[in-house]
C-alpha cells in the first residue's frame, strides 16, 4: 500500500453509526442546540509544515457527499428504528466545511468545530480520520502491503475465534487509511464466521453486506449536563434515548461521570430497559464486578444482559476479560485501532471532544467528561471541579 494523497471520503456513511443514531436523536429533541468541538492532541504529534492546509482541501472536499438513494435503501431496510423523516433529512444533509476551523503554529494542530448540534455531530469521526491518514502520508510513514492487512487480520479474528467471543470492528477514527480499514473489514467478514458481528462503520457495513454497530457516544450525556445540569445528565440522557429508540439500540454507555454515579441512577427500570452497557474507561475486571453486582441488587439475572467492551482492546485482554466474565454476563467486544491501525507506525493519540453547548438562546455553557480514568478526562479545571463537587466524586 504506497503512501498517496489522501483523496476524498468515499461516502456519506464513512463514519461511526452511533453519530447517526445520536442525530436523529438531536433533530427530533434539540433541534436549535448549537455546540463546539475541539481537537484534542493527546499524543503530543508534531505536525508537519502544510498540515493544515492539506486537511483544509480534505475537510472543504466533504462538501461533495451525499446520501445516494441506494445507501438510503441499506439504511430503510438494516435500520428500521431510523424513521422516514430522518432519513429524508440525511438525504438533504450536505457538509459545510464552513463549520470547521483549521489552524497550524509551527508544529501544532487546532481544528475547531462549532454550529447546530444536528449539522456538526458528523464531523468529529471523518475529520479524526483524515488527520491520521495526512499524517502518515505527509510524514512518509512505513509503507504497508496489502497481503500483510490481509493475513494479521485473518490470523487475528482467528485467534478470537478461538477464545469463543463476539467481535466488531470499532476503528473508523484511528485507522491507517480508509484502504486500510475496507481491507480489514473484507478479511474478518471472510475470516471471521460466527465470531465477527458488525463494524461501526456504515459505510463498510452496507458494503459487506455486515450489521452497523452504536448508540450513542460521551456526548450525548455531556450536552443534557449542560441543559439539564450534571445530576440529571444520566437519567435525562437515557429517558430520552428511550423515548427514541423504543427499546432498540440498548447499550448504555456508563462511564461519561464515571460509572460509580451512573449505577446511582441506572435503577431497576433503566436495567430492565436496556440490553446492557458500554465499557469505555478503567479496570475492565472491576468494571465487570460492578455490573453484574449492580444486576444483582436489583434483582435482575446478569446473565440476560451483556457489556460491550471497547477500551483499547487487544488480544491479550480480550482473554483476560473473557475468562473473568464466562458464565456470569454476557460480553462482547468492539475492537478499534488494534484492527484498524496496528500494522507499523505508531497509532495516533488524539480525540476530538465537544467542549460548549447552547442548549437554548440563552448562554453557552462548559461541558467535562469525567471517565473512569483521569487520563481521560476533558473539559476545563474549573468545571471539572464543579462537576466532581456537584455529584460527590473524589
Amino acid at each position: 500500500m504506497n503512501t498517496q494523497p489522501v483523496l476524498p471520503l468515499p461516502s456519506m456513511l464513512d463514519n461511526d453509526f452511533y453519530k447517526f443514531t445520536m442525530q436523529q436523536g438531536v433533530v427530533r429533541l434539540f433541534p436549535g442546540a448549537r455546540v463546539k468541538y475541539e481537537f484534542i492532541n493527546r499524543g503530543k504529534h508534531q505536525f508537519p509544515p502544510g498540515f493544515a492546509q492539506a486537511l483544509r482541501e480534505a475537510v472543504d472536499a466533504m462538501t461533495g457527499l451525499k446520501l445516494t438513494p441506494h445507501e438510503k435503501q441499506f439504511l430503510q431496510v438494516a435500520c428500521p428504528y431510523l424513521d422516514p423523516l430522518y432519513l429524508d433529512f440525511l438525504e438533504g444533509y450536505q457538509y459545510n466545511p464552513q463549520e470547521v476551523q483549521i489552524e497550524q503554529h509551527g508544529t501544532e494542530l487546532k481544528v475547531h468545530i462549532e454550529g447546530f448540534w444536528y449539522r456538526t455531530i458528523l464531523w468529529e469521526v471523518p475529520v479524526m480520520s483524515l488527520i491520521c491518514e495526512l499524517f502518515y502520508n505527509l510524514t512518509h510513514a512505513q509503507r504497508i502491503i496489502d497481503d500483510e492487512i490481509i493475513e494479521c487480520t485473518r490470523k487475528k479474528i482467528e485467534r478470537y475465534q478461538s477464545l469463543g467471543v463476539k467481535v466488531a470492528e470499532f476503528g473508523t477514527r484511528r485507522r491507517y487509511s480508509y484502504a486500510c480499514h475496507n481491507l480489514v473489514v473484507n478479511a474478518l467478514q471472510q475470516h471471521g464466521s460466527g465470531t465477527f458481528v458488525g463494524t461501526s462503520n456504515v459505510h463498510l457495513a452496507m458494503q459487506y453486506q455486515t450489521k452497523p454497530i452504536g448508540t450513542h457516544a460521551h456526548e450525548w450525556f455531556m450536552f443534557h449536563a449542560a441543559r439539564y445540569g450534571f445530576k440529571m445528565a444520566n437519567s435525562l440522557g437515557l429517558e430520552h434515548w428511550v423515548q427514541v429508540y423504543r427499546g432498540d439500540l440498548g447499550i448504555a454507555l456508563s462511564d461519561t461521570y464515571t460509572t460509580d454515579v451512573f449505577f446511582k441512577q441506572f435503577d431497576k427500570m433503566f436495567a430492565k430497559l436496556f440490553d446492557g452497557v458500554r465499557h469505555d474507561s478503567g479496570d475492565p475486571l472491576q468494571f465487570a464486578d460492578k455490573v453484574i453486582e449492580h444486576y444483582q441488587r436489583l434483582g435482575v439475572d446478569p446473565v440476560s444482559k451483556t457489556i460491550i467492551f471497547s477500551d483499547a482492546l487487544n488480544y491479550d485482554k480480550v482473554a483476560r476479560i473473557a475468562e473473568h466474565c464466562k458464565g456470569r454476563i454476557g460480553i462482547s467486544f468492539g475492537i478499534g485501532t488494534n484492527l484498524t491501525n496496528d500494522f507499523g507506525p505508531a497509532p495516533m493519540n488524539i480525540v476530538i471532544k465537544m467542549t460548549e453547548a447552547l442548549p437554548q438562546d440563552d448562554e453557552w455553557t462548559e461541558v467535562v467528561k469525567l471517565s473512569d480514568e483521569h487520563g481521560k478526562y476533558t473539559g476545563t479545571e474549573h468545571m471539572i471541579n464543579l462537576a466532581k463537587t456537584i455529584l460527590h466524586i473524589d
